[in-house]
């Protein structure tokens, strides 16, 4: 049998069979009864945690009552009468077990239960003998006694499932302020990696804007003087004023990058930010471009938020470009959703764009954002780390979501977070 399947003994378990076989050396030693009772204690504890785990809602009630009976059938073997048994504690054996399992009301109820069955045996000792009051003021006093065991075991069992409760929500707290501590770093980190790389970009950008400009005029010069006279030149000075806009468009977004962002927030509603985005990017489609179905869930009455109109819109743009991107030549379904969030933490208007593509493999989710990390075999990876940064500088939020190909499903969804202004803001928009 497999050593980690194996029920562990408890030295507590161990120290009750001790405990047990005391009580079964002691007179009266040749009951029977009494010693096959006092075994049936001893299994019923050893086997207390296995019922629980297989049954842990009805568990704790048949191990009372379990003991219960057993309690009832030692003294009626111990005593003359029941009633008059020196083993009458046994009874706090359920009473205890009791209070260790269940809630005030319904310890005081077991222990009501168990006194009624210690209780039984006086109407056999009313037949034969006549009580006196000191008898039934002793038998009451050991009732008592019952009641006040599980009252005290009780209490500290509910304050120790309080003080257990309360460690509980602490950890929990302090997981939720690590999580958010992590995340803190990791976005000081990355701030401070965009910093060194845009101070970088902007030396660099300078740099070589101007050589371009050179390399640019003279190739449409060289074009212009050859003519038709040389065709393989005019080609070849073709190619070389096609590359150097291309790498001209290049450095706009190297400055783009490392320019300071500065966001002038307004506030407005967001929707037509949204749709303007969505019209921009479906002028650039082509005719032969694969289709593409638009589905647009605006929840009603939004609340404005504090956006800068023209960075707002080019982080759309971005994002709906990407998405049209990734669906590529079979298309899809491009999904833009709005709805606000109202709750203690969070206040404001979330975003989600959603397309249908290949999806965000999982080694990138967390270096999305981050400057040169794309996806895509052409792209240089600063779109992405632009809309990071103008949905920083509008105090939000933006994380991406991916159900990849792990189950069956497809796609990529960008959540962009919109923190509400202050109310004295609404009303001068307004």
């Amino acid at each position: 049998m497999n050593e980690s399947k194996r029920l562990p003994i408890n030295w507590m378990d161990v120290l009750w069979l001790l405990f047990l076989a005391g009580l079964a050396a002691l007179p009266p030693v040749f009951e029977i009864h009494k010693q096959l009772t006092l075994l049936a204690f001893a299994v019923v504890q050893f086997s207390e945690s296995w019922v629980l785990s297989r049954s842990p809602r009805r568990g704790p009630a048949y191990i009372v009552l379990f003991k219960i009976a057993l309690a009832t059938l030692l003294i009626d073997h111990t005593g003359e009468l029941g009633i008059n048994s020196s083993y009458y504690p046994i009874f706090y054996l359920p009473v205890v077990t009791a209070a260790e399992y269940f809630s005030p009301w319904l310890t005081l109820l077991w222990t009501a239960l168990a006194s009624a069955a210690y209780c039984s045996y006086l109407y056999p000792a009313l037949q034969e003998y006549e009580i006196t009051a000191d008898s039934y003021s002793l038998l009451a006093i050991r009732i008592l006694f019952f009641f006040l065991a599980a009252m005290v075991v009780n209490r500290f069992v509910v304050e120790n499932r309080r003080q257990i409760k309360r460690y509980q929500e602490l950890a929990e707290t302090l997981a939720e302020t690590n999580r958010k501590l992590e995340q803190a770093q990791e976005e000081a980190r990355r701030s401070e990696r965009l910093a060194a790389l845009g101070q970088m970009s902007a030396g660099l950008a300078h740099e070589i804007r101007n050589p371009l400009g050179v390399i640019k005029g003279s190739a449409e010069m060289l074009h212009q003087k050859l003519g038709e006279s040389n065709p393989l030149a005019n080609e070849l000075a073709g190619y070389i004023s096609t590359e150097t806009n291309r790498l001209s468009a290049l450095v706009t977004r190297f400055l783009d990058f490392a320019r300071p962002l500065q966001a002038e927030l307004v506030p407005l509603e967001i929707t037509p930010v949204l749709d303007r985005a969505l019209h921009a990017v479906l002028l650039t489609r082509k005719e032969d471009d694969a289709p593409v179905d638009v589905e647009r869930q605006y929840q009603p009455d939004l609340p404005v938020v504090p956006l800068d109109d023209s960075l707002c819109e080019q982080a759309f743009v971005n994002l709906i470009q990407n998405a049209y991107d990734a669906m590529g030549s079979s298309g899809g379904k491009l999904r833009v959703t709005a709805a606000k969030t109202n709750s203690a933490r969070r206040n404001g208007v979330e975003v989600s764009i959603e397309d249908t593509g290949p999806g965000i493999p999982p080694a990138l989710r967390e270096q999305i954002f981050n400057p040169f990390v794309t996806t895509k075999k052409t792209g240089v990876g600063l779109g992405l780390s632009i809309v990071s940064r103008i949905i920083d500088g509008h105090h939000g939020t933006i994380r991406v979501e991916s159900d990849g190909e792990g189950n069956g499903q497809r796609g990529a969804r960008f959540v962009i977070f919109f923190p509400a202004g202050k109310r004295e803001e609404v009303n001068l928009a307004s």
